[in-house]
């Protein structure tokens, strides 16, 4: 099963937390410290909140595809390289409290994409250095869009 996944950066988690188990009908599948993330049925969706600034607007974090397994993680890799889009791996990485293995690439709009696999819970919300994932725009490693192509 593949779906979607939205992360959004939130100033108030238990207000987030309140309006989406409304909104959706379904209550967090994980909460962890400054994290929560939602597993939707329908529509198909992974909903991630990480709490951000008080008193902040909430924004976009980064975008994804859930899938089922790492193979599909190197195959939607060698699809994403082979059309010409600037790729990084990411392979056993901690990232909102779980070992993943993705890929990410970069919108025209410098929106950052993850095609990853859950492989195992972690006990932190720590990255990996460098990788866009929940990463304070700030302090973003944003890559330029290579020429010819939007990413």
């Amino acid at each position: 099963m593949s779906r979607v996944q939205l992360a959004l950066r939130v100033a108030d988690l238990d207000a987030s937390i309140a309006f989406y188990s409304k909104l959706f009908g379904t209550e967090p599948a994980k909460l962890r410290d400054g994290y929560a993330n939602f597993a939707i049925v329908e529509p198909p969706l992974k909903l991630v909140l990480i709490e951000g600034k008080a008193d902040a607007d909430t924004r976009l974090d980064h975008l994804g595809v859930e899938v089922d397994s790492t193979e599909a993680v190197h195959a939607a890799t060698t699809r994403l390289s082979e059309a010409g889009l600037a790729t990084t791996e990411e392979d056993d990485t901690t990232c909102c409290y779980a070992l993943q293995d993705k890929v990410w690439v970069h919108g025209p709009g410098r929106e950052p994409w993850e095609v990853y696999v859950v492989k195992a819970d972690a006990g932190a919300l720590a990255k990996q250095q460098g990788s866009p994932c929940c990463t304070d725009p700030a302090t973003a490693d944003v890559r330029e869009p290579a020429a010819g192509g939007c990413c």
